[in-house]
């Protein structure tokens, strides 16, 4: 019995912490982001700073920047990839969303082919570059 009871609290703190959300979503008048954990990234993606750089570049150098700036990264004995810089072009990309806190780009997890191998490696993307996988 206090199981069923347990049970019972539990889905009602649920679905009023799920009311709340939508509530408090809702209540600032902008559109709720769209929630993505997994997809596919087709553009250009790298370090923070790189990626900076590359997007206030004029439209005709971004070929020359990416070009000149191909990402690099130190690989720890483990196989981690980190420190990174520069920026590379991602092709339908298989990545997970690790942050996507900012309105016009997002953190993601994605395998980018380096130096040393295929790695997988934390870039900063476009939004508009990242496509869920639902």
């Amino acid at each position: 019995m206090k199981y069923i009871f347990a049970s019972i609290v539990a889905a009602l703190i649920v679905a009023a912490s799920a009311a709340a959300i939508a509530q408090t979503s809702g209540a600032a008048g902008d559109a709720p982001k769209q929630e993505c954990a997994l997809g596919y990234v087709t553009g250009v993606g790298g370090s923070a700073q790189s990626m900076r750089e590359y997007l206030a570049t004029p439209d005709r150098d971004k070929y020359r920047y990416l070009a000149d700036n191909q990402i690099q990264c130190k690989i720890s004995d483990e196989g981690r990839a980190s420190a990174c810089t520069g920026v590379t072009n991602l092709r339908h990309e298989q990545a997970s969303v690790y942050d996507d806190s900012d309105s016009a780009t997002m953190v993601v997890v994605a395998r980018v082919e380096l130096d040393q191998g295929t790695y997988p490696v934390m870039v900063v993307v476009r939004r508009q570059d990242m496509h869920c996988d639902q």
